[in-house]
């Protein structure tokens, strides 16, 4: 009786926690989870697919570097607009371009269109994640930050994000192994899938604001500028951020390709990279969202630096799929990564500006990513794809850790005084 109870005790406090969350987090948590599993079905393919209908590595950089760029440009407008006309609709205007992505992606018969599904994607991803970050920054306490995220993450990326995978790879087998003929019905899934997550926030979320931007007549590039003035360690903050972000553009789009074109690896192998890309923030998520509520965002992050590091060293070592599948689980701290960093983002400013403040170091996040995607291409093709990886280590140890040690610690520093 007493075992059980004692089982019982931390499954009744996780539920108490998230019940005491508002609304809004918990409707959105649920559409970050079913964005990320119709995600996660076709991510082991994307690269693959765009590169079967004839794209080289340096085209995939471009195609990637043109997604990330636009919605680069786009971020700091949708963050204004949130300040002044709240989340709801701009957050459905994210969710219906990542279905128009989806659907290109479906119907697409050359490589040149799927620059036109990834430029939906990246602005759907960057306005829905952006909706998403104001909810979760303005909606959860500060002591509950992390550990609410990465409850969020813990589903979305973790178990969504291991269903997901797995279940591609089936459809894929049953369709007739990685081709481009067995990949394309994945798309059209995922696109059905998105219009459910459309459904859900048009009719359960609300359209809340917090606070708006003071003097209403003000301009969008003087409402912009206003962050600024809050403090001296914004500009810093933007570097570790964009760093931070890097792999995004350099190690996840051309990981798959890499396991497949030089490692040899199957649909399986893929599937359960992408799976155990997933276990990671499944499993430790949580706990080490706690951890940073509790000791501190910056010390999380010191820990997480040689686990990203190795992830990729492995990659490019592995003599057989198993230290593949190891190198899967270790990117997973990708992920964490930018749960704990994301919640330092949130902690910089105060929330009538989150909007434009999300909005500026998306872009700038987004623009390098950008800008290194297309490089990576580059390097794909004539220099070695294993020099993605070494130059993406190299960039976070000696650039980002650096400057991460002068930031002030944001857990328990009062709104603008720590900045």
């Amino acid at each position: 009786m007493r075992a059980g109870q004692a089982a019982l005790g931390p499954i009744s406090r996780g539920l108490g926690f998230l019940n005491k969350q508002q609304r809004d987090w918990k409707v959105t948590a649920v559409r970050s989870s079913m964005g990320r599993f119709f995600y996660q079905i076709v991510f082991p393919y994307i690269s693959i697919y765009t590169m079967a209908l004839g794209a080289s590595g340096t085209q995939l950089g471009i195609v990637n570097s043109i997604g990330m760029g636009a919605s680069a440009i786009l971020s700091p407008f949708t963050g204004w607009v949130i300040d002044r006309i709240g989340t709801k609709r701009i957050y459905l205007v994210g969710i219906g371009l990542l279905a128009v992505s989806f659907l290109t992606y479906g119907l697409a018969q050359s490589w040149p269109i799927i620059i036109v599904a990834m430029v939906a994607y990246w602005m759907g991803f960057a306005t829905s994640v952006q909706s998403c970050s104001v909810i979760c920054a303005n909606s959860l306490a500060k002591e509950d930050r992390v550990t609410a995220m990465s409850c969020c993450e813990t589903f979305a990326l973790g178990l969504m994000g291991m269903a997901g995978p797995m279940l591609g790879a089936l459809l894929v087998t049953r369709f007739g192994g990685i081709n481009v003929s067995s990949i394309r019905p994945l798309f059209f899934i995922s696109f059905v899938g998105t219009l459910g997550a459309f459904f859900l926030v048009s009719t359960q979320l609300s359209n809340r604001r917090w606070g708006g931007i003071i003097g209403g007549g003000s301009s969008f590039l003087g409402d912009l500028s206003q962050i600024f003035k809050q403090g001296r360690n914004l500009k810093r903050f933007i570097v570790i951020h964009s760093i931070t972000f890097l792999p995004q553009g350099m190690v996840i789009p051309f990981t798959q390709v890499f396991a497949r074109e030089v490692k040899g690896a199957d649909q399986f192998i893929l599937g359960a990279m992408a799976t155990g890309f997933a276990l990671t923030p499944f499993l430790l998520g949580i706990p080490l969202g706690r951890l940073a509520d509790t000791i501190g965002r910056k010390k999380v992050l010191y820990l997480m630096a040689p686990l990203f590091w190795a992830s990729n060293l492995i990659l490019i070592w592995a003599p057989s799929p198993l230290f593949l599948l190891a190198a899967g689980v270790l990117q997973g701290f990708i992920n964490i990564n930018l749960v704990v960093t994301g919640a330092m983002n949130f902690e910089l400013v105060p929330p009538e500006q989150m909007g434009r403040w999300v909005g500026i170091s998306r872009f700038f996040r987004l623009l390098m990513a950008a800008v290194t995607a297309f490089l990576a291409g580059a390097i794909w093709d004539t220099i070695g794809p294993q020099y993605l990886f070494l130059i993406v280590v190299g960039l976070d140890m000696g650039i980002r850790i650096p400057l991460l040690i002068g930031m002030p610690e944001t857990l328990g520093a009062r709104m603008g005084t720590e900045r």
